[in-house]
């Protein structure tokens, strides 16, 4: 690795316990500058509320690890706002070498209750975003060729959370095209699907159920995620290109 740190923009981390944060403290360990991107109208929308002060506490907490931190608040359902998180990350930090979209819209509904308003949003944000991003980045990527990195966290749960699943298989479907489309840069793409990672959202009957599920009898924690991701991004991650990864703990 240069003198000079690489540049990681990662989306999506709103809370000091979310896997945006937890990738982001990795990222920053292992010798990256940090852009992040978050929306506070999202969490106040969600049963855990904003958390106060989160912000400035995943920011100081990244520069003590020594890299440089960028906060930007982002509302993706806005298709200029891939434009501008790049233009803020790139006027504080220099060129983007890894996307790391963590990013979502998650609002439970089924086929016969879900709204066309929500529908849409779910897509604006987990799929349109998401190829907005990956298509901002393409255009501005000037590093080395073989050091540039996509990667985008998923889920594959839909029952009962239709628009979320549907919307995040498109953007499997967008992430993977990546890998080809993009391969003439140097860039490689993957998607993780981390599976059951109780940030706050679980009920007790969930958690019960996830740890059940799990062989290793426990869920899974933002540092699980993390450390495939800083994987992925390094030097030795390289040759993982154009795949769907689960890091779950063999939930079944």
């Amino acid at each position: 690795m240069t003198d000079q740190r690489p540049v990681a923009l990662i989306t999506g981390v709103g809370r000091t316990v979310g896997i945006g944060a937890g990738l982001a403290r990795k990222l920053a360990a292992s010798g990256w500058d940090i852009a992040f991107t978050y929306w506070t109208a999202y969490d106040e929308r969600m049963t855990w509320g904003v958390q106060s002060g989160a912000t400035q506490e995943i920011t100081e907490e990244l520069r003590s690890l020594g890299a440089t931190a960028v906060p930007i608040e982002a509302d993706l359902v806005d298709p200029a706002a891939p434009e501008r998180i790049f233009d803020e990350a790139e006027k504080h930090l220099g060129n983007v070498t890894a996307l790391v979209m963590c990013h979502c819209e998650s609002v439970n509904s089924s086929i016969l209750d879900t709204t066309v308003e929500s529908f849409d949003r779910h897509f604006a944000v987990n799929a349109r975003a998401t190829w907005l991003l990956i298509r901002e980045f393409g255009r501005r990527f000037t590093g080395v060729p073989g050091t540039g990195r996509i990667i985008a966290l998923t889920s594959d749960h839909t029952v009962h959370n239709l628009p979320y699943g549907a919307s995040k298989g498109a953007l499997d479907r967008i992430t993977m095209a990546a890998a080809h489309e993009l391969a003439h840069l140097g860039i490689s793409a993957n998607v993780v699907n981390p599976g059951p990672v109780d940030t706050g959202w679980m009920s007790d009957e969930i958690r019960a159920s996830g740890i059940k599920q799990t062989p290793l009898g426990r869920l899974g924690t933002p540092q699980d995620t993390a450390n495939l991701v800083d994987f992925l991004c390094s030097e030795q991650g390289q040759w993982i290109n154009g795949q769907l990864l689960l890091s779950n703990g063999g939930f079944a």
